[in-house]
């Protein structure tokens, strides 16, 4: 009986759909564990090779702990608002949706190919108005809370409104500081506020809040992107120019929960580097804010800088602001009006992300105005640069150039002085970086260690009220407006210009019809084109919420995905708690990771979720990259010379489709079919093939190296494709994509199958096993097991390929050792161990087994073989025990029949027992 994979994987994947073999139920008597993928994006193309990586990872490690007596929650969806359906839609008129349940159907279609163990039925969609119902909902949670930082924990804003009827606004609680600069109101004042003044006011504190914020704007796709979608000052999707503008957006306070999230983060079971760069995007600083007297000749105004190194303010010989600082229009004289707008509009074409990038290349301007250093009392003049970000601090720096590098460029660059404030320390060259040494040219600081100053300047510019302490994040709040037709829309209306929630019974607030999905004339939002976009009378908000909200909370709704009255239930969520396993990309790192961590910390301070973090393990798999094949051309002519002779010509070098190419040799005529300008093609080819060049790059329809997973499955079936994705390398570690290697999978399965078949007929003996095979067998568990657990899968395909090869020399038959094997590899290539599962004899699906039990003494070598010689010459091996004594292997070998035979009567003169090697009978 062939091994007839076509067959045995349609058969089995349409026997675990009509079965729902992978059900999980909301209660069991069995551990709970939670499996969740990074859901994908479903673009038009499809799936290649590379998407799947991931998702097979965790499909072995959900089928592993199903055997192991787990509960097991494997979930899929789809994260499917986004910007590429809607350019889309806008080029072809055809709506987003339609483009959309185009794409999640061939998505479903190639996910199930490839044998997935995903529970279906709990399947989410993000532009499901009956998911996004509960988006909008708890936007409407957030836009109802406030955060109270004296007890770090979120609280209904009718509460703030009860602090301040009765106390005004000197009852905010202590640490509240993003209110500072905001006017302050007595009860009497606060009552006296008209409906607006208080909506307002309120408007600081909410979680969910509308400000101003400095945005990628792109004019040509009328929207603000995020930095992922903006590169080198132009749009990734389509080239259009993106500069940062003010403008009013709905924002998440994140920066609130700013130290909840790195406080939290040492429980959870991640990679330390993962952990560093939340860490680094959080940010925390500690240091002071001061106060330093700025003017620009005419006004006068108290400017407010945080720092870490107080310090150092006897070394500040400038200041810098952020290109968006608020400062700048204030402080830029009319004489460097024109200079400084020509600079801003530079700035404003790159990103913070990319501006944080630049190192090397120092650009600035003068505004024309000083500042008073508030220890030395000289003035300082104030500059505008790039590297000054206006989300750190105040957007403002006080410049110590002796002791930071990249002040130290600036001033290097514009030729600003440099003051040293440590002893002996050397800075022609470099600034001195080290927070140790001597103080010196630092009045009061003199002769301290930087370690005693300090804490010592901190205490002086608060003695003298030009400081305080304070701890700075780096974190922003999140933009969560986009000018955009295919997101969610925000349950909010605009009552006489107030800002006014959606009540619950009106929600889900679907997307409305429109007659384009373009900006309006005026530049709105595309949802104002929608007749009769309006609550009783009043403007319903048009612009969108961004791609992170619908999946910010998926994991959640997962859980109890069809409930029409909650986000989820309460006692299903004590049930499933948090994900126990979550498998994604690095790339969400500093985005999805942050975001959704703070919306469930935010759904727990409410009392909604049990957990306070969702995400318990988090495994980050690599890349697969492409492996791209060339051709190459006779400059000037339609004809190309194979690999090896290239050298011979003027040649140019062009990719070429992989998918016509096997072991590096292409496919003439597969060639010329696929490029008509190569339909007439000449070839001069080497051995007779055409051998064709390589490269690893990115995998890209634009290098003709994106492999279909389709074509594997067709070609050598899906078991053979997971086990080959696992083989490339460890998961954690990116690697190319080579399908010269795709072979020796496949045929190491052909060779597992003819394992349970002699003479092509299925077999399984009741035959005892013998040690050497149980050796094996458990050597086999203990194997599988670590490297699952650990996710080092590469080695476990290793491991199989040596047992098998080892059983099949020993012609193993036995179903004690071979039935067990089909369950250790079930988990990596299901197909194949579902069919010879039944054909041992098993009415059930192979999930339903138990993982074998590993018994360590199996694998312990308790005898030897003894090669038995004569005169020298090997006749015969003998396994015997390991414990034995001389005289009682020599007994044991003379008694022998195959000793018998070989003496023939003669008389033994000599035996010489090498003990575990060796036993030669000298006759």
């Amino acid at each position: 009986m062939e091994y007839n994979f076509k067959e045995i994987e349609k058969k089995w994947q349409q026997y675990w759909a009509d079965n729902k073999v992978f059900k999980a139920e909301n209660k069991s008597d069995k551990p709970k564990y939670y499996v969740l993928d990074m859901f994908p994006y479903p673009s038009g193309a499809g799936l290649h090779v590379g998407h799947p990586l991931g998702y097979i990872a965790s499909d072995i490690y959900s089928r592993y702990k199903r055997l192991k007596g787990f509960n097991v929650l494997h979930p899929m969806g789809y994260d499917s608002f986004g910007l590429p359906a809607e350019q889309y839609a806008i080029q072809t008129g055809q709506h987003p949706e339609i483009t959309t349940e185009q794409n999640i159907a061939r998505y479903r279609q190639q996910m199930d190919r490839i044998g997935f163990s995903y529970d279906w039925s709990r399947e989410v969609r993000t532009s499901d108005s009956a998911y996004y119902k509960w988006t909008q909902w708890v936007f409407l949670q957030m836009f109802d809370h406030w955060y109270d930082k004296s007890i770090e924990k979120a609280r209904l804003i009718s509460e703030l409104v009860e602090i301040f009827e009765k106390e005004g606004s000197e009852g905010i609680p202590f640490g509240n500081e993003w209110t500072e600069g905001y006017e302050k109101f007595s009860v009497s004042d606060w009552k006296s506020f008209n409906e607006k003044k208080q909506a307002d006011i309120l408007m600081n504190f909410r979680i969910a809040y509308q400000g101003e914020t400095s945005v990628n704007w792109c004019a040509e796709l009328g929207t603000v992107l995020a930095n992922d979608e903006v590169k080198e000052g132009v749009s990734v999707r389509g080239g259009y120019t993106v500069i940062q503008k003010k403008m009013k957006q709905w924002q998440l306070r994140v920066s609130a929960y700013a130290e909840r999230l790195l406080k939290d983060m040492n429980e959870l079971q991640w990679s330390d580097s993962l952990k560093d760069m939340q860490k680094n995007w959080i940010g925390k600083s500690q240091g002071a804010e001061m106060l330093f007297k700025v003017s620009n000749g005419h006004d006068n105004y108290d400017m407010t800088i945080f720092t870490t190194r107080a310090d150092t303010v006897f070394g500040v010989t400038f200041m810098v602001l952020a290109p968006e600082s608020e400062w700048v229009d204030k402080l830029t004289r009319p004489e460097k009006r024109k200079e400084v707008d020509a600079y801003l509009k530079k700035a404003m074409r790159k990103t913070e992300r990319e501006r944080m990038a630049e190192t090397r290349k120092i650009t600035g301007v003068f505004t024309g105005s000083y500042a008073k250093n508030p220890l030395t009392k000289k003035d300082v003049p104030i500059w505008i640069s790039e590297y000054v970000l206006s989300g750190y601090g105040t957007g403002a720096i006080m410049a110590v150039p002796a002791h930071d590098s990249r002040d130290y460029a600036f001033a290097k660059t514009f030729n600003l002085p440099i003051i040293p404030l440590i002893e002996g320390c050397d800075i022609s060259k470099e600034s001195f970086d080290a927070k140790s040494g001597i103080m010196c040219n630092s009045g009061f600081l003199n002769g301290m260690t930087v370690k005693e100053a300090i804490p010592a300047a901190i205490k002086k510019v608060q003695e003298i009220g030009i400081g305080r302490r304070k701890i700075n994040y780096r974190l922003r709040d999140a933009v969560f407006s986009r000018q955009r037709y295919w997101g969610e829309p925000f349950p909010i209306y605009f009552k006489d210009g107030i800002a006014t929630p959606l009540s619950e019974d009106k929600l889900p607030l679907k997307l409305p019809k429109v007659d384009k999905f373009l900006p309006t004339a005026a530049g709105e939002p595309p949802l104002a084109r929608a007749e009769h976009w309006t609550i009783d009378g009043y403007p319903l908000e048009t612009s969108t919420m961004p791609g992170f909200a619908g999946s910010s909370a998926y994991y959640l709704r997962y859980m109890d995905p069809h409930n029409e009255n909650a986000l989820v239930d309460k006692k299903i969520d004590e049930y499933w708690r948090d994900v126990d396993l979550y498998i994604g990309g690095t790339e969400h790192a500093t985005g999805h990771l942050i975001y959704s961590r703070f919306w469930n910390k935010f759904l727990f301070d409410m009392g909604l979720v049990c957990e306070k973090e969702p995400f318990k393990k988090l495994v980050n798999q690599g890349m697969i990259q492409g492996r791209s094949n060339f051709v190459y051309r006779i400059k000037d002519t339609n004809k190309f010379v194979s690999y090896g002779l290239k050298d011979k010509y003027d040649t140019t070098e062009i990719h070429c489709d992989v998918n016509i190419v096997h072991e590096d040799c292409l496919d003439i005529e597969g060639f010329k079919k696929w490029r008509t300008e190569y339909k007439d093609a000449e070839f001069e080819l080497e051995d007779g093939v055409y051998k064709c060049g390589h490269a690893v790059e990115k995998m890209s329809k634009s290098m003709f190296n994106v492999v279909n997973p389709d074509n594997i499955c067709d070609t050598y079936g899906a078991d053979t494709l997971r086990m080959y994705e696992m083989f490339l390398g460890p998961l954690e570690q990116s690697k190319p994509w080579n399908t010269n290697g795709i072979d020796g999978v496949h045929r190491f399965l052909k060779k597992f199958w003819r394992l349970y078949h002699k003479e092509d007929v299925f077999t399984l003996t009741d035959k005892k096993a013998t040690p050497a095979e149980l050796k094996i067998l458990h050597t086999l568990i203990n194997k599988i097991q670590t490297d699952i657990e650990n996710f080092s899968y590469n080695t476990s395909i290793s491991a199989f390929m040596i047992a098998v090869n080892e059983l099949t020399d020993l012609k193993t038959d036995s179903r004690e050792v071979l039935e067990p094997i089909i369950i250790l590899i079930s988990s990596f290539a299901p197909h194949i161990a579902e069919e010879l599962w039944s054909l041992a004899g098993y009415k059930n699906s192979i999930i339903y087994a138990k993982f074998p039990k590993y018994v360590k003494e199996y694998t312990i070598e308790n005898t030897v073989e003894y090669p038995i010689s004569f005169n020298g010459k090997k006749r015969f091996v003998m396994t015997l025990s390991k414990d034995l004594s001389k005289d009682e292997i020599q007994k044991i070998v003379l008694l022998s029949d195959d000793a018998a035979k070989y003496l023939e009567g003669k008389a033994v003169k000599k035996i010489i027992v090498v003990p575990g090697r060796i036993v030669n009978i000298v006759c």
